[in-house]
């Protein structure tokens, strides 16, 4: 006996022979940077290139990225022109007390040089540190009034949007309890005053400290207020 294929409607059998269609397409991963200095050089890696300025820009090479060959604990991208080696392991700039996640290594025309890439991790120690502000307390920061946390040794000092302000700060692991904040007694108008006085009820307990993202901090208070800056130095 013949069997009979099952009916299928025919909406279903024409979908059925048409292509599907491309899912869509995701945001590209962020770029990659790297710099050295000594003669001073940059590396952009992008899913399409590498892109190298280097002896302070005189030198550049842009070729397509071959894509990354697995390397001892890193990656490695070979042209004939460049090749770049990442590393996994932290690195400092030479040049301040920077930290990156990577040692970056790029030999341009036969020439190598040695760096640091990826993210900064945060710093060993904040004194010698130097952050703006993002936000308080929720907010953003009026971009017409400057705004800056400064750290050396046992003393911290900046402008939250008005007046300038300094103190003595301790450490203790991430918690910064800071000392009574000496400031300037000038008015200011708009919201310069306001994300000041947030700033200054923020900081009259201990504040917890974190650091969520490459060049980023954040500073928490007991209720819950936030701070948040980007470094600077």
């Amino acid at each position: 006996m013949r069997k009979l294929l099952p009916f299928l409607p025919l909406g279903l059998s024409l979908a059925a022979c048409v292509p599907a269609s491309e899912p869509p397409q995701g945001p590209k991963p962020a770029a990659y940077f790297a710099l050295g200095t000594e003669p001073g050089w940059t590396l952009e890696i992008t899913p399409d290139r590498l892109s190298y300025a280097g002896d302070y820009g005189d030198t550049r090479i842009a070729v397509a990225n071959p894509g990354a060959r697995p390397s001892f604990n890193g990656e490695r991208y070979v042209t004939p022109r460049l090749t770049v080696d990442v590393t996994h392991t932290d690195c400092s700039d030479g040049m301040s007390d920077r930290r990156y996640r990577d040692r970056v290594t790029v030999t341009a025309d036969g020439k190598s040089v040695t760096g640091c890439g990826g993210g900064i991790l945060a710093p060993m120690a904040l004194a010698g540190t130097s952050w703006t502000f993002v936000s308080i307390g929720g907010v953003r920061v009026a971009g017409d009034r400057p705004a800056s946390l400064e750290f050396e040794d046992n003393r911290l000092s900046g402008s939250a949007g008005c007046n300038r302000f300094s103190g003595s700060y301790a450490i203790d692991g991430r918690t910064l309890t800071a000392g009574p904040l000496m400031a300037t007694k000038m008015a200011c108008p708009g919201s310069g005053m306001t994300q000041e006085s947030a700033f200054f009820a923020l900081m009259r307990g201990p504040v917890s400290l974190g650091f969520p993202s490459d060049g980023t901090m954040e500073i928490t208070g007991a209720d819950g207020q936030t701070a948040v800056l980007r470094r600077a130095i």
